[in-house]
């Protein structure tokens, strides 16, 4: 873009051109060009307070110019083409090589924040839980701040508010922007090499691409209406709603899809239903209507037709809100009310109003009472094809990778993790404890409020055993090759999931050591580049004697589970041949 420098007032004979082209402004004086600028190319546009305009040149083979534009004091850069803007350009820092054309308004107030900042109430939807808007918002550092509260208000925020004073403020459009047949965008910064056509209404926010004009991923399209967001590396399309909304890196968001006060993380695909004070970690899925996401943290989730929560009791207000671990599914009109926690990787059917807690019993089917109690059958997803399936297909189906952009989220694919393992070794003595004793009266095991059944206790065991097995066998038999790292790793005594990053729960001690948001990323980073040997050194220390046993006969274990997973393809398969 020209500096100021280059820039240089209208003679008499300039103003009189243009005022020949149909121009007019009441302020001539105000308004600057440079000496490569062709006059030829401003035609039937008004010009108000103080204009600077970039280097135009005749060139056939791109469109440049102002046309039939209301301009109020902005700047314009070199090779832009401004055609049919119909209320008025005001406020804007236009780089170069922009395309405007055919659009109503863009505007912007002198320093405006442009979405930096406003806070999302998310999980509890009172506000008690906010995550502000800012262009290195990350899944882990959402998760950190809506967890905890404290440390986001105490720590976090402070931090990101002291650099929040340098960051660039006020309307701007960046270098290459195309910008086609938009109604409104007010306050609002717009990244390099962004494509916005059709959208309706977009309004303080920042729209931000990390990757090249060719492989970029943010994009907003046809009657979207956005106000305080942020779209970083994302698509948001085909008559969406946001309303407080962040959208980040390789997610995609359409179809008339609506949502307010929620954040989507990586590869996130969300259409025609609706989200609520939603946490959307990376690979959440809604692609129905009448499904609604509300008050509630999910990742790795794929919901059915008609999945439906609900977080408010008509008392206190919407000050309930839950937690879907990893990899939940949930089937055609599915309900849950909340607080509650769906353990990692199950599925979830029926109307679920006892405010389960699942977390122990990963990889379960999840079925409801008439009276909205929750049956737990441990463990039988272990032998989904399906989930093998989304196993393979998650890694591959990252969109970020696609654009060679720096990868913000932290993602740990691993399906079996110390997270799902954990649970199922703190779940074996619960089983095996209710397999000693009888059943209620109603034939059912009862454990804090859960239903289990005598058959899905000891099939539960069965498969847990097996994929504790699998898992030991996996990781000690691909010990990390840096070896000195072992030796200065603090063996983790538990783990946490952050956004789909685990990690040690250590982590939150070092945390509250950091000085600066920089510190708290690289420790972010740092426990996702030795995640591998701190899991190896943590497998190494919990295999006692009795799974020490187990472990030398690991490939029998491995096999019997492959084959229930191969019958469970197998079965699927015939269901559809029939």
């Amino acid at each position: 873009m020209s500096s100021d420098s280059n820039h240089i007032h209208l003679t008499e004979s300039q103003i009189l051109q243009l005022e020949r082209q149909g121009c007019y402004s009441p302020t001539w004086h105000k308004v600057m060009v440079t000496a490569a600028t062709d006059l030829a190319l401003i035609r039937m546009s008004r010009f108000y307070g103080d204009v600077r305009i970039g280097s135009l040149v005749s060139d056939s083979e791109n469109l440049q110019g102002i046309f039939g534009a209301v301009v109020h004091d902005c700047k314009i850069g070199d090779a832009a083409y401004v055609s049919n803007v119909a209320g008025e350009l005001r406020g804007i820092e236009i780089d170069d090589h922009v395309i405007i054309e055919n659009v109503g308004r863009i505007t912007a107030d002198l320093e405006s924040p442009c979405g930096l900042g406003e806070q999302v109430s998310v999980l509890d939807e009172t506000g008690s839980r906010p995550v502000p808007l800012f262009p290195d918002l990350t899944a882990q550092l959402a998760s950190l701040m809506a967890h905890y509260p404290r440390l986001a208000e105490n720590i976090i925020l402070p931090m990101l508010k002291e650099e929040w004073e340098q960051a660039p403020m006020g309307g701007y459009i960046g270098r290459g922007v195309v910008i086609r047949d938009v109604k409104l965008i007010h306050n609002v910064r717009i990244d390099k090499d962004i494509v916005v056509e059709g959208a309706s209404r977009l309004v303080n926010g920042r729209i931000i691409n990390n990757a090249t004009a060719s492989r970029r991923l943010s994009y907003i399209g046809s009657d979207v209406d956005a106000e305080n967001f942020m779209v970083v590396d994302g698509r948001v399309d085909s008559g969406a709603l946001l309303r407080n909304c962040f959208v980040g890196q390789g997610a995609e968001i359409g179809k008339h899809f609506t949502a307010h006060d929620s954040l989507f993380f990586a590869n996130c695909s969300c259409e025609c239903g609706e989200a609520c004070a939603a946490l959307a970690g990376p690979y959440t899925v809604t692609m129905h209507k009448s499904s609604l996401l509300i008050g509630a943290e999910y990742s790795f989730m794929n919901a059915g037709s008609g999945t439906n929560a609900s977080n408010h009791m008509y008392k206190l207000g919407p000050v309930h809100w839950g937690i879907m671990q990893r990899g939940v599914k949930t089937s055609s009109g599915a309900y849950i009310m909340w607080d509650g926690k769906i353990g990692a990787f199950s599925l979830l059917m029926g109307q679920h109003k006892s405010h389960p807690d699942t977390s122990l019993f990963p990889f379960s089917y999840l079925f409801a009472t008439d009276r909205g109690s929750t049956i737990v059958t441990p463990g039988i997803m272990l032998r989904s094809c399906g989930l093998m399936r989304d196993k393979l297909k998650w890694p591959k189906r990252d969109r970020r990778k696609d654009s060679d952009v720096p990868l913000m989220d932290h993602i740990t694919f691993d399906v079996l993790n110390p997270i799902t393992v954990g649970a199922m070794l703190k779940a074996l003595p619960i089983l095996d404890e209710m397999s000693a004793s009888r059943p209620e009266p109603d034939g059912f095991f009862h454990y804090n409020g859960l239903l289990l059944t005598p058959g899905g206790i000891k099939r539960g065991r069965e498969f847990y055993v097996m994929a504790i097995v699998k898992y030991f066998h996996t990781v000690l038999a691909s010990a990390p090759e840096e070896t000195e790292i072992l030796s200065r790793l603090h063996v983790p005594e538990e783990w946490i999931e952050i956004g789909t990053q685990i990690a040690p729960s250590s982590i939150i001690n070092e945390i509250r050591e950091c000085e600066d948001s920089a510190s708290i990323t690289q420790v972010l980073d740092n426990a996702f580049l030795h995640y591998k040997a701190l899991e190896y050194s943590w497998v190494r220390k919990l295999v006692t004697p009795s799974w020490a046993d187990l472990l030398k006969n690991a490939q029998a274990f491995i096999d019997r589970l492959d084959r229930e997973i191969e019958a469970d393809r197998a079965s699927a398969l015939a269901s559809i041949r029939k």
